[in-house]
């Protein structure tokens, strides 16, 4: 039976371009995985979209003088253009700067007040007198009171991944003007995650079983090192989501409480943009539905800890609130298979220092199968990797061309040479046709599992090694010799090897797209193998913006074996990637000033 699966990407602040980095973390593992399960014929939405209220935002607009808003329109634009090229295909990507998220989040906030999971309190907030406001945690860094790293921000530290209380920095300074700030009291809403933990923690031990490592460390094992207490959700802010209660004019809803229930918002919203105004409840209170949160590491606390908080916290509520419904409670996430870091070249990628390499530039030069491939090989799973220009040409050249693509060009080509352009009829299977087509059909099932697992580099490695026990299977027959002396053995051999590179088609087509809807034409299919992206403006009382939808009409139910047809007509045939030449190495590490 179809499953209902929801594919939640980490929302990209936008206030910066995107680079390999972020791609490998979370946006391409969220795609991959979302293909594979529409191959498998499940219910599937991707969504995602800008986060527009982030302090990264506003610290950019003060930077630039100007306002949060053409900010995050600039680099949403970019999003939108960069995920097209590198063929991500959320179902919906939109920003957190819409009615509707407004709506979604404040309702989230009512449910949680209603179930008495949230209180005020005064607090001391680090303020500007410079600037005559109270700062967010992040327009504060200093040293980190846990590890003592001298550039943690005031919410979170990058060196021990640690959420921390912003007032408790060490040697405190504004991200904006490095003044010292002063503390100063306020009143802000908290979430009592204290009275939330318990449930946290029963949420969490249940997934003990399949959750990755790295991820049950920051979210149970830091639980049970220190725990959970309750967390300011509101500033004070003017660019954000207002706080829906009388008397809190000037305070929004804090950008990390809020985000996260872009999710859910932004479900609901391709709901609407759908004409399924109820679709969104398939996902959202279906206890059978799984969600998936593809994340980097950095943001493990917030999705596997704080946000089970909000859904559990919000209980009926948020039904009674938004929908009208009775006894609905939010799906709670499956899984959150959060990635390490990539770095480049042997250090921390720094978009500051402009050592990245950038999504957009990138593939104003290469292909974006390339780029895809590289960074599935070399996706930071269970550790942090390394971007190397030596290592993907080397990947890219003795993998991704030697092993996969001159496998289906040379067998297309000969096929479409000897056999007036169509697929050849075989003969009588010999054992040795038989064990390559039974070692590829069985690859559905053991690639299938990885995928399943969420283990997507090693799903590739076992897509990529049956490719090469495919070539094997030529060298051992050597179809280009036996047509010399045996055209139907040939036809057989052929045959063979065009169902195993249709199979393989099918193995490798959510790492490499664009190669695989290639592969499907040349083939004699008619279609495309995945459906169509597209954007559309949308506008509401806030402004417009774009957002990326995608239709699967066609991927549906196609993680099967090949069925390929005898006499089906092919399409000439192209070599599906280009081999590089070894000066791009030395031609890339001069951009970064190497």
């Amino acid at each position: 039976m179809a499953e209902y699966i929801l594919v939640a990407v980490a929302w990209p602040y936008a206030n910066s371009e995107i680079h390999v980095g972020n791609l490998t973390g979370s946006y391409l593992p969220a795609d991959i995985f979302a293909r594979y399960q529409r191959l498998k014929g499940n219910h599937v939405i991707m969504v995602s979209g800008s986060d527009s209220h982030g302090t990264p935002v506003t610290v950019r607009a003060d930077a630039e003088k100007t306002t949060p808003y053409a900010v995050y329109q600039k680099y949403h634009e970019g999003f939108i253009e960069l995920f097209q090229q590198a063929g991500l295909a959320y179902d919906l990507f939109t920003t957190t700067h819409t009615d509707n998220h407004f709506k979604v989040s404040q309702a989230i906030f009512l449910a949680l007040q209603k179930n008495r999971y949230l209180y005020t309190q005064k607090e001391t907030q680090w303020y500007s007198s410079a600037q005559k406001r109270f700062l967010p945690d992040r327009y504060v860094e200093g040293t980190c009171y846990i590890c003592g790293y001298e550039n943690a921000r005031g919410d979170q530290c990058d060196g021990c991944g640690n959420l921390l209380d912003a007032t408790q920095l060490i040697n405190p300074r504004s991200k904006i003007d490095g003044s010292v700030p002063e503390l100063k009291e306020t009143e802000h809403f908290y979430i009592d995650l204290e009275k939330l933990q318990p449930q946290i923690v029963t949420f969490l031990e249940a997934r003990q079983s399949y959750w990755r490592p790295n991820v049950l460390r920051q979210s149970l094992g830091q639980i049970q090192a220190e725990a959970l207490h309750g967390r300011p959700i509101t500033r004070d802010l003017d660019w954000g989501i207002p706080v829906p209660i009388d008397g809190w004019q000037g305070k929004c809803l804090y950008v990390w409480f809020e985000a996260v229930i872009g999710y859910l918002s932004a479900a609901i919203e391709w709901s609407q943009l759908t004409g399924q105004p109820d679709a969104w409840q398939n996902w959202w209170f279906n206890p059978g539905a799984k969600s998936y949160y593809f994340i980097g590491k950095d943001n493990i606390p917030f999705h596997a800890v704080i946000w089970p908080g909000q859904l559990i916290g919000s209980g009926e509520w948020f039904g009674k609130l938004f929908a009208g419904l009775d006894n609905k409670y939010l799906t709670l996430p499956y899984d959150v298979p959060a990635n390490e870091f990539m770095n480049l070249e042997g250090k921390k990628i720094s978009g500051s220092r402009n050592w990245a390499v950038w999504g957009r530039d990138f593939l104003s030069r290469y292909d974006p199968d390339a780029l895809r491939y590289y960074l599935t090989a070399n996706m930071p799973e269970s550790r942090d990797s390394d971007w190397d220009w030596q290592d993907f040409l080397l990947r890219n050249n003795n993998e991704l061309v030697a092993t996969w693509g001159n496998l289906a060009n040379r067998v297309l080509s000969f096929a479409y040479r000897n056999w007036e352009g169509q697929i050849p009829k075989p003969g009588e299977y010999r054992a040795i046709d038989q064990q390559i087509l039974t070692r590829v059909e069985d690859g559905f099932k053991s690639v299938g599992e990885h995928f399943d697992a969420v283990r997507l580099r090693v799903a590739l490695q076992e897509g990529m090694s049956i490719a090469g026990e495919v070539n094997k299977y030529l060298d051992e027959t050597a179809p280009w010799f036996e047509i010399k002396t045996d055209k139907n053995a040939a036809a057989t051999s052929i045959y063979t090897a065009l169902r195993a590179i249709d199979s393989l088609k099918i193995l490798l087509a959510p790492f490499l797209p664009f190669s695989a809807e290639k592969l499907h034409h040349y083939l004699g299919y008619s279609g495309t193998l995945f459906g169509e992206q597209t954007t559309q403006l949308v506008g509401d009382s806030l402004g417009e913006h774009r957002v990326l939808g995608y239709d699967p009409q066609n991927a549906s139910g196609k993680w099967a074996p090949s069925q390929l047809p005898a006499g089906q007509k092919l399409h000439e045939p192209a070599p599906l990637f280009k081999k590089l030449d070894e000066k791009i190495v030395a031609e890339e590490r001069e951009r970064l000033g190497r």
